[in-house]
């Protein structure tokens, strides 16, 4: 048996909420977490002022039903199987997405929000590390910084960049090793710029802490 590669042009979609005018003062980058589609994912967001975010939800190209019935679907952004390939691909698929999207925003002065969520978050910051984004708050939420990245990955990152780790207290996929670990890590990429926010929940989208990043930036 021989295992062979192709390539080939692939599409994917990507949702974005509200529109980029005079008056947009952040632009939002957010990328979902495993199981989630960024049309529903983008309406955690809708909360924000309307006429000052501007919200870009990129989608992850493997969906899946969720249950037997075949009814509910959902995606995924990467997994073990030929994994620096589908880095190569999401990166690629980002890229594309994010061109387009700059290409709206012009020489416009927005500050640059990048949020991932659950499995978003190893998606980000695998993509902020490989292509040197920057951006003027990062907020990882409820997820898992990647082991490979070091803290010269990051090296670009503005003094100002605001890094923050969110996630809820009651989080089933969090334990106390975990914790542990992820501030560490936290601190090793970001050092003081790194602060850690706990919430009262579960695994979930903490909408109020969204909605106060954006007042924060006013």
């Amino acid at each position: 048996m021989e295992e062979n590669s192709i390539t080939y042009t692939h599409t994917n979609t990507y949702t974005t909420l509200n529109d980029v005018t005079s008056q947009t003062k952040n632009v939002w980058i957010a990328l979902h977490g495993m199981g989630y589609l960024s049309k529903y994912f983008i309406k955690y967001f809708k909360a924000l002022d309307t006429t000052e975010n501007y919200i870009i939800a990129p989608q992850a190209p493997s969906k899946y039903y969720q249950d037997k019935r075949f009814k509910y679907i959902g995606a995924s952004w990467l997994t073990r199987e030929n994994i620096e390939t589908e880095k190569e691909n999401l990166f690629a698929y980002l890229d594309a997405m994010w061109s387009k999207e700059l290409e709206k925003i012009g020489n416009q002065e927005v500050r640059f929000i990048f949020m991932g969520y659950s499995q978003g978050v190893s998606i980000l910051t695998r993509w902020m590390a490989h292509r040197a984004l920057s951006c003027d708050y990062l907020l990882l939420h409820s997820g898992a910084i990647p082991q490979e990245l070091e803290a010269t990955d990051f090296n670009f990152l503005p003094q100002s960049t605001t890094v923050t780790y969110l996630y809820g207290d009651e989080d089933e996929y969090i334990t106390e090793a975990r914790k542990t670990e992820q501030q560490l890590k936290g601190s090793a990429l970001f050092g003081e710029r790194l602060n850690v926010q706990v919430f009262k929940g579960k695994h979930e989208v903490h909408v109020p802490f969204i909605n106060e990043i954006s007042t924060q930036l006013m």
